[in-house]
């Protein structure tokens, strides 16, 4: 394939497939994009990292846009003359690739690994500066022993732990998910109706580090990380600020505590609400209440959050047979179970203030329950009205706390209930633990040995990684509500480590986050075979200085990345506590509006783009399509101009290395060029350290024309100035189209990549404009047009202005009414 201009082809278009084959292997042997250890290196060090792929098949549109935009940043800090580390791998665990194993009758790494080697050859193709010594695969042994190992040192901190919980299931891949892995109900990847079951399953206890996972978001907030990612990992933690309240039960013992954000309104509450899927409602269900509730929790296990939390669902529940006592007032109030109170949050049960709160309110008028203002608003009375007030007013029917405000009332509540031993102030997260059991073969097993005698016993050290079996695949592996390594006899009954006995190995793998939580840390040291991590490198590399990926793991990977550096910070193994300095979010690559898919039949194929217009056509595409974090709309764009654009700019740098030789004096080049050329890298510059890539291209293209005109109408390709410009040329868009640079550089007449150590600084002197072009207007048409300085004065302007022969032959004998001057490109005069 020939890059064609469009108007003409030339001896001096360029064929994009002979140049991505030739620099391609320039490339693989002087590997200018490896980082270097060597102590004596004093280039400052900068940590590069794009969210790693998973080898699903071969790369797509989305890896094009999020690849281009990694790759210009890590490059500009190449050519910064930085020592870069801009590393590769896969997160090569998941279910895709057991699915297709099931499919083909095969084990999953066949799959996984055939594609990874796809992808990597597409990487390469897309000309990406990465370090491939680094190169590693989450699914290796070698990567794997370590989840493992980090995994039992959790373990000895009490930080991963075992119990029984009502989990998210999805009955089509048979398997639990993490609250952030059900989206609007569904599983996040088949997009099947999550239910609820109650299984025993491994957590992190994640909610240990909720407070820290909020107060140091300041050091990345300010623009180091985008505000909604921020505002949604707040939001995802849920910090609530309030009260424990015990109720006592009748016929139970211990009481029951609830949390409240206002425990202002205790006088308030008329009936107790427990979730009707939480084990307190089934062990305070009265003997008589049993048929009716078992049916109502059925009901509701067909329910997923979103639905019960829904404001638009009738309110539905069942009376326990019991009542509580409310801590203040001594009352008796009945206690229900409902669907619209979730077990995960806060203790399980509610204290009932309807007066006050709309789906307590909404509960009630259901079931006929009392209503009892406490808090004076000014608005009609709920009991009639059908909606709660639940604005600021004074307490009312509340004892000691009557005609307190809420902000006064609330300290006083809790200093009552501290006094009785029924409560005190607290905070409560919205966090729940993390659910990292997985009912599924492709992943790392969890190193855990279950003795009948001794319990759960961590798998020795020196037993790591305990391997996946080699013998399984296929039917072995279709899901059947239990890990298909259950199946595995040989591999499951081991002897206990400690008491020698009969055991059994944990048959869960652990979710695919965990594997995805540490491995920038890996990176530092990809192939050592004696520590997760050699943690001197990772001081000297950490934190990720500029991480990129999209914005949809934003309470996932990301807040799991948080959480696992904290631990590693309090094990003394890394010296920072944020993983990624920076953070920047691509948007998604659609086409003709909507998201591209195989059933809307909208999908373009990024390798038949790549052929029909070549590496750097697309790339060029991608980034100046707009801001990193907009979306691409492929129909809008074309890759076709951006291949025209890249011939003009060839022959350019091509006609100039013909023209003259490197090291060429430009000081008596054409000095409108230079002084384009010179603005041209200070915007560069600018828009790249602004991350915005679009503007940047822009500058660049405008730089070609300048010198296609000095070339065509001036002086010629042998002027300097030309040279100068074409080197600018080649080092700014080795960013975006690095064959094309590459190229360019040799034309002109360098040796070694243009990609490292060559960027240009503007002479400040060439920046400095002699003169502007102001634009005099009458009645907000152009009259004439002044050349004036910079510095101009607004009152030197309007006289300047005024004193024009044309402006004043539009003036007339007419009346000036207003003269407005903005200083020092616009004067317009308006008359009457």
């Amino acid at each position: 394939m020939t890059a064609v201009d469009g108007d003409q082809a030339t001896s001096e278009s360029y064929d994009a497939r002979a140049l991505q084959e030739k620099w391609q292997a320039r490339w693989a042997k002087e590997n200018p994009f490896a980082a270097s250890e060597d102590p004596a290196d004093g280039r400052p060090r900068r940590y590069v990292v794009d969210m790693f792929a998973y080898p699903s098949g071969d790369l797509h549109m989305g890896h094009a846009e999020v690849y281009a935009i990694g790759d210009v940043i890590a490059r500009y800090r190449f050519q910064q003359g930085e020592n870069v580390l801009h590393p590769i791998g896969w997160d090569s665990f998941g279910l895709p690739a057991e699915n297709a194993a099931i499919r083909n009758d095969s084990h999953p790494a066949a799959w996984t690994y055939a594609n990874i080697e796809t992808q990597a050859e597409s990487f390469r193709r897309y000309g990406i500066s990465v370090d491939w010594s680094r190169r590693l695969h989450t699914s290796d042994p070698e990567y794997y022993r370590w989840n493992q190992w980090l995994f039992l040192r959790f373990f000895e901190r009490g930080l991963a732990y075992r119990k029984d919980g009502l989990v998210n299931w999805c009955p089509k891949d048979q398997t639990v998910l993490a609250n952030e892995q059900v989206v609007q109900g569904r599983c996040e990847r088949c997009h099947t109706e999550v239910v609820r079951r109650t299984l025993n399953q491994w957590y992190f206890r994640i909610t240990d580090y909720a407070e820290r996972l909020l107060d140091d978001m300041a050091q990345i907030d300010g623009g180091r990380w985008p505000d909604e990612i921020l505002t949604m990992q707040r939001n995802w933690i849920g910090r609530s600020q309030g009260a424990d309240v015990r109720f006592a039960i009748e016929g139970r013992d211990e009481p029951v505590t609830v949390f409240t954000t206002r425990p202002d309104t205790l006088y308030g509450a008329t009936f107790f609400v427990v979730a009707a899927d939480a084990a307190l409602a089934d062990e305070l269900c009265a003997p008589e209440q049993r048929a009716e509730f078992e049916a109502y929790r059925s009901e509701v296990a067909k329910l997923s959050d979103i639905e019960r939390q829904s404001t638009e669902r009738p309110k539905t529940g069942v009376f326990l047979g019991r009542h509580a006592i409310n801590p203040v007032n001594g009352e008796r109030i009945p206690v229900w179970a409902a669907d619209y109170v979730l077990a995960e949050y806060g203790h399980g049960a509610i204290m009932a203030v309807p007066a006050h709160d709309q789906r307590d309110l909404d509960f009630a008028r259901a079931f006929g329950l009392p209503v009892r203002v406490v808090v004076e608003t000014g608005e009609a009375d709920p009991a009639q009205s059908g909606v709660a007030t639940a604005g600021e007013g004074v307490l009312v029917n509340s004892g000691p706390l009557d005609g307190l405000a809420k902000g006064d009332a609330i300290p006083r509540i809790i200093e009552i209930l501290a006094g009785r031993g029924t409560g005190e102030g607290t905070v409560n997260y919205r966090l729940r633990d993390w659910l990292l059991s997985r009912q599924r073969f492709w992943g790392t097993p969890i190193p855990i040995i279950h003795c009948p005698e001794c319990g759960e016993v961590a798998v020795p050290d020196d037993q790591l990684p305990v391997r996946l079996p080699d013998d399984m695949k296929g039917a072995d592996l279709a899901p059947k509500g239990v890990s298909p390594l259950a199946a595995a006899t040989d591999w499951v009954n081991v002897d206990c480590p400690r008491c020698g006995g009969p055991a059994t190995r944990d048959t869960d793998t652990m979710d695919t986050f965990v594997d995805s939580s540490w491995y920038f840390l890996r990176y530092c040291s990809p192939h050592l075979d004696s520590a997760p991590f050699d943690t001197d490198k990772v001081a000297k590399w950490g934190p990720v200085d500029q991480y990129i990926g999209g914005k949809e793991h934003a309470t996932l990977h990301l807040l799991y990345s948080r959480f696992v550096t904290k631990v590693l910070y309090d094990m003394g193994m890394v010296g920072f506590t944020e993983p990624f300095a920076r953070l920047l979010n691509q948007g998604q690559v659609i086409n003709g509006g909507r998201a591209m898919s195989k059933s809307l039949g909208n999908g373009v194929d990024l390798g038949a783009e790549i052929d029909g217009y070549g590496v750097d056509a697309v790339r060029l595409t991608m980034i100046f399509a707009g801001p990193p974090e907009d979306d691409i709309d492929w129909a809008d764009v074309s890759p076709a101009a951006s291949l025209k654009f890249l011939n003009r700019a060839y022959r350019v740098m091509a006609q100039a290395g013909a023209a003259s030789a490197p090291g060429t004096d430009p000081a008596g080049g054409d000095p409108d060029l230079r002084k384009a050329t010179h603005r041209t890298l200070d915007r560069v510059t600018a828009a790249v350290e602004a991350h915005r890539f679009n503007v940047a291209v822009a500058r660049v293209m405008e730089l070609v024309t300048a010198a296609r005109r000095t070339i065509d109408s001036g002086p010629g390709a042998g002027d300097p100035a030309v040279r100068e410009a074409a080197e600018a040329i080649a080092i700014t868009l080795s960013l975006v189209a690095p064959y094309l640079a590459e190229e360019g550089w040799e034309l002109l007449g360098h040796t070694g990549s243009v990609a490292v150590g060559n960027w240009r600084s503007a002479d400040p002197a060439l920046l400095v404009t002699e003169s502007v072009t102001c634009v005099v207007q009458v009645a907000s048409k152009v009259r004439d047009k002044l050349d004036v300085a910079p510095d101009i004065s607004e009152e030197e302007l309007e006289r300047l202005a005024l004193a024009s022969e044309k402006v004043q032959g539009f003036i007339g004998g007419k009346q000036i009414r207003r003269v407005v001057v903005r200083a020092p490109k616009l004067v317009n005069i308006v008359v009457g």
